[in-house]
């Protein structure tokens, strides 16, 4: 048997704890010279939709977002999110925090100050803090991911995925692991975690 304080919950950051789309909507409109309200929220991952044409295109964004808006900073955490992982932290789940914020060369610092500043900030607890795309590489017993992408890999490489549901992730409707708010995917950890581990008298998975 697993012991609790070893079960490890893979936390991805954009789109999952930080409400990435919502928040970078209104600078997308600076950035474009656009009327915020004419940038549709159904978007996908690429955000074509608003007029990104490749992705060199959305790095320039996304570098001076960071850089000049702190937008990792000033994102605002997804409701629940917060609490949720701060009642699982409590009972002995260990919280790795796994983002792929460095996928652009040259201003590491700011995205990495702006992160740890932003989680200190909401009281999101964490043992370990992954900044790398190779999630299946991190070693989780169960992951939370809303990118497409990462969700294919991980699901291929046979590992336990919770989808936290968004416009970008479509696909997966139906798939019984995808959730739409946090106390949704609270229950599911608990699931996972009563599967690895004895529970302490007082855990309940409700």
């Amino acid at each position: 048997m697993t012991e609790p304080s070893k079960f490890v919950f893979g936390v991805d950051l954009d789109g999952v704890c930080a409400n990435f789309y919502d928040d970078i909507r209104p600078l997308a409109a600076e950035w474009l010279n656009k009327n915020e309200r004419r940038l549709t929220k159904d978007v996908s991952y690429e955000l074509k939709e608003w007029g990104f044409r490749n992705k060199e295109d959305y790095e320039d964004f996304h570098r001076w977002a960071v850089t000049q808006r702190d937008l990792f900073k000033v994102m605002t955490p997804i409701k629940g999110c917060p609490q949720a992982l701060r009642r699982l932290s409590k009972s002995t789940v260990r919280i790795r925090i796994i983002t792929h914020r460095l996928f652009i060369r040259y201003f590491h610092l700011p995205a990495i100050n702006q992160t740890v500043h932003w989680l200190d900030r909401h009281g999101i607890p964490y043992w370990d803090l992954c900044f790398m795309g190779e999630k299946d590489r991190v070693g989780a017993h169960v992951y939370i991911e809303d990118a497409p992408a990462n969700i294919h890999k991980l699901l291929d490489e046979g590992l336990k995925v919770i989808i936290f549901a968004n416009s970008t992730n479509r696909e997966f409707e139906g798939n019984p692991n995808r959730v739409k708010t946090w106390p949704e995917a609270e229950t599911l950890v608990k699931r996972h975690f009563k599967e690895c581990i004895v529970l302490p008298k007082n855990w309940t998975a409700d």
